[in-house]
């Protein structure tokens, strides 16, 4: 056996419980949640009514998501939502008329 081993005795003292009632952080959260879901869908309504072209409408609704995640990591989600979803929404149309672009010009290459 080890010649450092040495026994410790242990002693437990009397048993102890606690009364462990949870409570909610943020119990607003909920509500936050739900006015970000209807902010969510007005603007991208407004968005989807500007740009009535159906290939936007999936660009479109992908933007308002990721934004609408980010946003919800900020602590104030309803404030940050509207700046990032047009951030987005603009790239996301940007994106999709080069993406248009690009097919038109493969679909002439391929007539040729």
């Amino acid at each position: 056996m080890n010649d450092g081993y040495r026994r410790v005795p242990t002693r437990f003292g009397p048993e102890t419980r606690f009364d462990v009632a949870p409570v909610a952080a943020v119990p607003f959260r909920v509500a936050q949640e739900t006015e970000l879901e209807r902010l969510k869908a007005r603007l991208l309504r407004e968005y989807l009514n500007e740009h009535p072209e159906p290939g936007f409408n999936g660009y479109l609704r992908r933007a308002a998501n990721e934004a609408a995640a980010l946003a919800w990591m900020s602590p104030f989600p309803l404030l940050v939502f509207p700046t990032l979803f047009e951030e987005k929404a603009e790239a996301a149309l940007r994106h999709a008329e080069r993406q248009a672009h690009v097919r038109l010009r493969t679909a002439e290459l391929m007539t040729v």
